[in-house]
C-alpha cells in the first residue's frame, strides 16, 4: 500500500509537470482526438458500405472501438515513457533510479504523464457512450462490474506489453522500433473483431500477442456475442485476469534484466 501511495504521488508530481504547458497539452489533446476520430471515421466508412464486418454491426463496432481506446488511455496513464526509455539506457540516466530506495520500474513509470492519453480517453468515451445508443446491451450490476474489471485488466495487458519489450533494452540497448510496432498492431487489429482474420491470426492475437483480452473478448461477453469464439465462453468471462498475470510475468522479467544494465561509464 506504501509503494502504490508513493506511486501515486509520484504520477500526479509528474501530471503537475506536463499540465504547465497549457497550449502544447490543449494541441496534444485535440490531435489526439483527430487522430483516433479519423481511424474510427474509416470504420464507419466501411460499415455504410458493407452494412457489417464479420457479423459485427457498426454499433458493435463502435463499441468495440471505443472500449478499445479507453484501456489504451488507461493504460498509457503508465505505459507512455516506456517509448523513451532506450534513450536512457543508452545515456546513462537509468542511473537515477537504482540509487533511490524504490522500485526502479516505479520511478520510471511515473516520472512523466503522456497528456495525449486525454484525447485518447474523450474520444473513446464518446464513441463508447454513442455505441451503447446502437447495441442491445443490458447494463445489469454485474455487466458493469465486468466492465471496470476488463478496463483494468486490458489495461494491465497493455502496459505489460511495454514493460516486456522495454526489458529487452538492457540487453540489445534499442526497443523503440518494437515498442512502436507494438502500439501500432494494438491500435490496429484490437479495434475489430478477430474472428474476421482467420483462425491462426485469431490465435497468435490470443497466445502470443494477447491483444484478444484488450477488448475483444470483453466485447463479446457484453454483447453476447461469446457464441462466435473458437474458445470455450468461461475464457472470455475470465479475460480480465490475463492483465493481471501477463503484468507479473512482465515485472519479473523487467527486474531480472536490470543486472544487465551498464551505465555509459561503463
Amino acid at each position: 500500500m506504501r509503494t502504490a501511495m508513493l506511486g501515486i504521488r509520484l504520477w500526479l508530481a509528474g501530471l503537475r509537470g506536463a499540465l504547465q504547458y497549457r497550449t502544447d497539452t490543449l494541441i496534444v489533446i485535440l490531435m489526439a482526438l483527430v487522430f483516433q476520430g479519423t481511424g474510427f471515421a474509416f470504420a464507419w466508412v466501411v460499415l455504410t458500405r458493407f452494412e457489417a464486418i464479420g457479423g459485427w454491426s457498426l454499433g458493435d463496432i463502435a463499441f468495440l472501438y471505443g472500449l478499445r481506446l479507453i484501456v489504451h488511455a488507461v493504460a498509457g496513464v503508465l505505459a507512455g515513457p516506456f517509448f523513451g526509455l532506450e534513450w536512457q539506457v543508452r545515456g546513462g540516466q537509468f542511473d537515477r533510479y537504482l540509487v533511490r530506495p524504490v522500485s526502479p520500474l516505479l520511478q520510471f513509470m511515473t516520472q512523466s504523464v503522456q497528456v495525449s492519453v486525454l484525447g485518447d480517453l474523450l474520444g473513446g468515451l464518446a464513441i463508447f457512450l454513442a455505441a451503447t445508443a446502437l447495441t442491445d446491451v443490458a447494463w445489469t450490476l454485474p455487466a458493469m462490474a465486468y466492465l471496470l474489471l476488463a478496463i483494468v485488466g486490458g489495461a494491465l495487458v497493455e502496459l505489460a506489453t511495454r514493460i516486456l519489450i522495454g526489458a529487452l533494452t538492457f540487453r540489445t540497448l534499442t526497443s523503440a522500433p518494437l515498442m512502436f510496432l507494438s502500439d501500432s498492431v494494438f491500435s490496429t487489429y484490437a479495434n475489430y473483431p478477430l474472428s474476421i482474420f482467420g483462425s491462426v491470426l485469431t490465435w497468435v492475437f490470443t497466445f502470443l500477442i494477447p491483444l484478444a483480452f484488450v477488448a475483444y473478448l470483453p466485447a463479446t461477453v457484453l454483447l453476447g456475442r461469446t457464441g462466435e469464439l473458437q474458445l470455450a465462453p468461461w475464457f472470455a468471462f475470465a479475460a480480465p485476469l490475463a492483465g493481471v498475470v501477463w503484468l507479473a510475468v512482465a515485472v519479473r522479467v523487467f527486474n531480472s534484466q536490470l543486472g544487465s544494465y551498464q551505465s555509459s561509464g561503463h
